[in-house]
């Protein structure tokens, strides 16, 4: 029989919906009480299984790099909190992966039972799984704005320095006006938008603006340095 229900997702450029419940941290009320700060909001589709074990020991170990970002992280799975707590635990006292052992997660990891907050940001993909929330992972603005969403499938761990390379890409655009093309890293040159006129265009080829590299109209390039980026992007 077909399936038609009916996901809930958020939408880029709009607010994160909102909702308040208990993590392994305390109560939350987001994305109300981070304001001010980035987040990340990610979903794991169950406790005590490997591949989510893998990446909340990688999240845990980059906690402090997210948050020299001013970038907060926020679990979630539709798991309870003392399984939440005893999976933790486990982690900490038993598991070592990658060089990475004695990791204890500090940040928040939400109890969804009822899976309303899975619901809201569209984590439960009935084709995968109608009781497991997918790989899902949304990056929101320090105005509580949703700035980009990945979602994985249950069998395909994330990578890790691609979600750290995004905020940094996502903070660039902000703080400089630019966009970041393929691959972008601090350092590479940055994408400038195409001009808005025809006598800006000309002015572009020309090579009246300064610091562009023009290969046509709608293709320019700028420099900035690696050093300029992260004193604006990274907590000194």
């Amino acid at each position: 029989m077909e399936n038609n229900t009916i996901l809930s997702l958020p939408r880029i450029g709009e607010k994160a919906p909102a909702f308040k419940a208990v993590t392994t941290q305390g109560e939350i009320n987001f994305p109300e009480q981070y304001s001010g700060n980035w987040v990340i909001l990610f979903s794991h589709p169950a406790d005590f299984t490997p591949v989510c074990t893998s990446e909340f020991m990688t999240f845990a170990s980059m906690e402090e790099q997210f948050e020299k970002a001013n970038c907060k992280l926020v679990g979630l799975s539709v798991d309870g909190l003392y399984s939440h707590i005893a999976w933790l635990r486990t982690i900490k006292e038993k598991i070592e992966y990658k060089g990475m052992k004695n990791i204890e997660v500090k940040f928040p990891l939400i109890e969804d039972i009822t899976m309303e907050v899975a619901k809201k940001y569209g984590m439960i993909q009935p084709g995968e799984s109608n009781t497991k929330a997918v790989r899902a992972v949304f990056i929101i603005d320090p105005k509580g704005i949703v700035r980009a969403m990945i979602y994985y499938p249950l069998s395909l761990g994330r990578n890790f320095d691609e979600l750290y390379r995004a905020l940094i890409a996502l903070k660039t655009s902000d703080e400089f006006g630019v966009a970041t093309p393929a691959d972008w890293r601090p350092g590479d040159d940055v994408i400038i938008s195409p001009a808005g006129s025809c006598a800006a265009a000309k002015n572009r080829m020309d090579g009246k603006e300064s610091g562009l590299e023009c290969k046509d109209w709608f293709f320019c390039t700028k420099k900035i340095a690696k050093e300029e980026v992260l004193k604006k992007v990274i907590k000194q």
